[in-house]
């Protein structure tokens, strides 16, 4: 079983790490989803681990229907982590009627090329998931993350499913939102995927001595600079464990 972890910060990271993940997708802005992470994040990322680091290359929250501006931000992104020695890439791009822009997805699996490429949950906002399916593997990504068009992967475990017995050999589909230790066995019992994507989520407290308690997260509600997100690595091994005992019943 291949454990992918999403991270959204470099602590996070090192703590995927020591719980034993295979493979980070490294992003920042949670409450976005996840969006592009600066240079200076992923150089030191890079440095730091030995897994496989997988870039998001996401200019904005929001849809994924990006215009002239924004799409060339995307290629100057993979550009400059491409020096940085990343492995692959995460992205997605849609057209308007909500297809996948294949035009502009190829064209930035291209400029990747060798990395490889994970077509995020973009592929959920798809109209037709088993044509964006094959429109995937036209274009050239290596995995497909889905919850199968539902906000979490266990509702949508039922076209998880078909996706995978669509795809055969041709593309990865690797589940994602909401999988964990609660989820997992039921998941990958009902795909049989060999991928799963997780966060394994933790918060520490900040080690500020001061506390300005008149100012909570610069006005925004319901966050607090003194509480950190990170990642528990008992969480991930518990995370793969669960995974693989669901995996070896399928055999």
């Amino acid at each position: 079983m291949t454990c992918e972890v999403v991270v959204y910060n470099i602590e996070s990271a090192l703590k995927a790490q020591e719980g034993g993940a295979d493979r980070i997708e490294l992003c920042d802005n949670p409450a976005d989803g996840g969006t592009t992470p600066s240079s200076g994040t992923v150089e030191v990322v890079r440095q730091n681990v030995t897994m496989d680091v997988y870039v998001m290359i996401r200019p904005r929250g929001g849809d994924f229907c990006y215009d002239r501006y924004e799409f060339h931000a995307m290629k100057r992104d993979i550009f400059h982590f491409q020096k940085l020695g990343v492995d692959g890439f995460v992205f997605g791009i849609l057209n308007p009627d909500g297809t996948l822009d294949k035009a502009r997805c190829k064209e930035l699996i291209d400029k990747a090329k060798p990395l490889r490429c994970t077509c995020h949950r973009a592929f959920d906002m798809t109209r037709d998931p088993f044509q964006a399916l094959e429109d995937c593997i036209e274009v050239g990504f290596e995995r497909i993350l889905t919850a199968g068009q539902r906000p979490k992967a266990g509702e949508g475990v039922e076209l998880i499913k078909q996706l995978v017995a669509k795809a055969g050999n041709r593309i990865k589909i690797m589940p994602g939102s909401g999988v964990n230790e609660q989820t997992v066995q039921e998941i990958v019992g009902k795909t049989g995927v060999s991928e799963i994507h997780f966060s394994s989520t933790a918060q520490r407290e900040s080690p500020m001595k001061f506390r300005n308690e008149t100012i909570a997260a610069m006005g925004e509600q319901g966050s607090s600079e003194f509480l950190l997100r990170t990642v528990d690595p008992s969480r991930v091994r518990r995370m793969r464990e669960l995974a693989d005992q669901a995996k070896s019943k399928l055999a």
